[in-house]
């Protein structure tokens, strides 16, 4: 597989269209990291892949979920599995791991103020060591949070 190491930048569309882009090419799995989800079109891409058979999991952070905007309760009532930091601390990764392959990682909030204010970035690298970093973490993390469930609790 050829190298891929590409840096997009906000404000402006590159940070979304690389997520939109990558995302929409998930052929078999996809691990999401992120401290929040608040960008609707970034939620539907996530939904559609959930009801095309993606292998899909988000850990998110407590605090944010229930903030206005927040798409999280949506991606519940879909059934994508999500899990959440219930400590004091925040959960504030940023990161997507596709197909075990390739990983999207930066400072890009997945939020429409990241694409149209903010000053973020984002690297897509599929470097073999660092995706497995990656996917060490995600798993870290999976082991160590709970279920969060449309009721408003969270649940081993």
């Amino acid at each position: 597989m050829e190298q891929i190491s590409k840096a997009y930048f906000s404000p402006g569309d590159d940070c979304f269209n690389a997520v939109k882009q990558y995302l929409e090419n998930a052929k078999t799995s996809l691990q999401i990291c992120v401290f929040t989800i608040s960008d609707n079109r970034i939620s539907e891409i996530i939904k559609d892949l959930y009801h095309g058979g993606i292998d899909l999991r988000i850990i998110t952070d407590n605090d944010k979920r229930f903030d206005e905007g927040s798409d999280i309760e949506s991606l519940l009532k879909t059934g994508v599995r999500i899990k959440a930091d219930d400590s004091n601390q925040h959960m504030h990764h940023k990161f997507a791991i596709i197909d075990n392959k390739i990983v999207l990682t930066g400072s890009f909030n997945w939020t429409r103020s990241a694409s149209k204010v903010n000053y973020e970035n984002m690297l897509v690298i599929n470097h073999i060591n660092t995706v497995n970093q990656y996917i060490i973490e995600f798993e870290k993390l999976w082991n160590k949070f709970n279920h969060i469930s449309l009721n408003n609790n969270i649940k081993s």
